[in-house]
């Protein structure tokens, strides 16, 4: 099952922000998935095409702070989305980012956030029905407790669980981040709570494990609480990558099985990703899809429904990974169906 509303695009140009988040990881990610005969004859099978679940405050109550959501709500929203996709540098100037060439106002891109959130819970809701969904959207895994970071506002990988723990949907959760920075918003949110289980394999430095290890306010950065599993790869140890997340996913599951999965599977990772942020790790395509094949089978052999999120990915290549992945998930989905 895919989730994929071709009415929001993955760019954030109009905003007038140049991080490069391209329209084409979306784009020619479903063109090939249309280019398959077979899948195309198949799509009104596997192909949920409109987000229809909202997210309210409660929602992101359960999850954020009441003072941070009251800013998100408040004038204070354009300060919170600088901040978090960090517009201005130390020196007080524009950084990737050019407001004359905005077509829309920098507090709208509130409302799409919010929205490809929700698609996180509605693709959660589509894995515990059908055992597997992909969302085009999701994997804000940076975003903590009282203040947006990394290009994350909202932590959509714990406010589903947490709404569909309250409707008592699913008891425990395992999420897994095989993005390239650690899963640290997720980390922070989770901690200290057996419901939800989380492995993060990530670069072993570099960005969020090169912040200050101390907030402007004297507390102790979020970013440095551990994962359940954490499984940093140092540059060079590629070679290793895939073994390392083979044990730290029989590590997961020594504890209780869980209801659901969340699978934040940034492409960053990959040798032509283009975020000069994600430069410590460099699989090749091979083992980007080595990576995908084996977190799927883990879990299907499991019989765990699993989320898929695109999470993190940058650049005119990205769409690769997800492509390779798909057509290949969906043909082992469909092949029995003529």
């Amino acid at each position: 099952m895919i989730l994929y509303d071709r009415r929001i695009p993955a760019s954030l140009i109009e905003f007038g922000i140049q991080i490069p988040v391209r329209d084409s990881r979306c784009i020619k990610t479903f063109q090939a998935l249309l280019d398959d005969p077979k899948l195309k004859s198949l799509q009104k099978h596997w192909h949920r095409d409109c987000i229809v679940e909202t997210l309210t405050r409660d929602d992101l109550l359960r999850v954020h702070s009441g003072e941070y959501v009251e800013r998100l709500y408040s004038a204070a929203l354009e300060k919170e989305i600088i901040s978090t996709f960090e517009l201005i540098d130390a020196e007080g100037k524009y950084y990737r980012y050019t407001p004359e060439t905005a077509a829309r106002p920098l507090t709208d891109l509130f409302e799409r956030l919010l929205l490809k959130a929700a698609g996180t819970v509605q693709a959660a809701r589509l894995a515990l029905q059908h055992g597997f969904c992909f969302s085009f959207t999701g994997g804000a895994h940076h975003a903590q407790r009282d203040f947006g970071n990394g290009f994350c506002l909202i932590n959509d990988i714990v406010i589903a669980p947490r709404k569909l723990q309250f409707e008592k949907k699913v008891g425990r959760v395992w999420i897994i981040d095989v993005d390239a920075h650690k899963g640290d918003g997720t980390a922070a949110l989770t901690a200290g709570d057996d419901s939800i289980r989380t492995l993060s394999v990530h670069m072993a430095g570099g960005w969020p494990l090169d912040c200050p290890a101390v907030l402007a306010d004297g507390r102790p950065h979020p970013s440095f609480i551990p994962s359940d599993i954490d499984i940093p790869v140092e540059s060079g140890e590629e070679a290793q990558y895939l073994e390392r997340l083979r044990a730290g996913l029989r590590k997961l599951e020594e504890g209780d099985t869980a209801d659901l999965a969340i699978v934040v599977c940034g492409a960053d990772p990959y040798e032509k990703d283009e975020l000069p942020s994600a430069a410590l790790l460099k699989l090749s395509l091979n083992q980007m899809f080595e990576r995908d094949r084996l977190v799927y089978t883990w879990l299907q052999e499991r019989n765990i429904p699993a989320v898929f999120l695109m999470a993190g990915g940058y650049g005119d290549e990205v769409w690769r990974v997800y492509a390779q992945f798909l057509l290949w998930a969906l043909h082992l989905r469909y092949e029995h169906i003529a």
